[in-house]
């Protein structure tokens, strides 16, 4: 990796970090639904690197975030990693299928709705309670809602990133 991809990685990674902090004082209609606009980044360095880098966004993201938020080791530290780390996985294997299945709006709404399924599956393990799959739909629609959001502005950045040299 040179100078320069590594100075853009890093660059991508405080922008996941302000991101992600300032997102929590955005409020919320519901208790789990936000936007996600950390994970821009996070899709960038997936499409613009590679998988490991974007693990590496993601994990600043979440444990400088958590740090810096006061939430790590708690309940939603645990729910943001876990659910983070599978959904950086299903997004690295489906952009290893080609950009001709899923565009960086495709891989993103995955991302957003393979988030919230593994929230809800961490949260049913965690409090021990079946309950809440019920609210499986409203997960999906908020994951859909956010991916999109989240989705187009990592489209938008990438077009305007691939006109800097590199």
């Amino acid at each position: 990796m040179t100078t320069r991809q590594l100075t853009r990685l890093a660059l991508l990674a405080a922008l996941a970090l302000i991101l992600f902090v300032l997102e929590v004082a955005i409020p919320r209609p519901l208790p789990w639904m936000k936007i996600g606009l950390g994970n821009t980044a996070v899709l960038i360095a997936l499409v613009m690197f590679d998988w490991r880098s974007a693990a590496a966004v993601m994990l600043i993201k979440v444990l400088v975030g958590s740090l810096v938020t006061g939430a790590f080791g708690g309940p939603s530290f645990v729910l943001a990693a876990g659910s983070s780390v599978a959904s950086l996985v299903l997004m690295a294997t489906s952009l290893s299928l080609g950009e001709r299945w899923l565009s960086i709006l495709g891989l993103s709404v995955v991302g957003a709705c393979v988030h919230q399924v593994s929230q809800l599956c961490i949260a049913s393990v965690y409090l021990g309670h079946d309950g809440l799959w019920g609210l499986l739909p409203l997960f999906i629609v908020s994951g859909v809602i956010a991916g999109s959001m989240t989705g187009l502005v990592a489209y938008f950045a990438c077009r305007q990133l691939q006109g800097v040299q590199a």
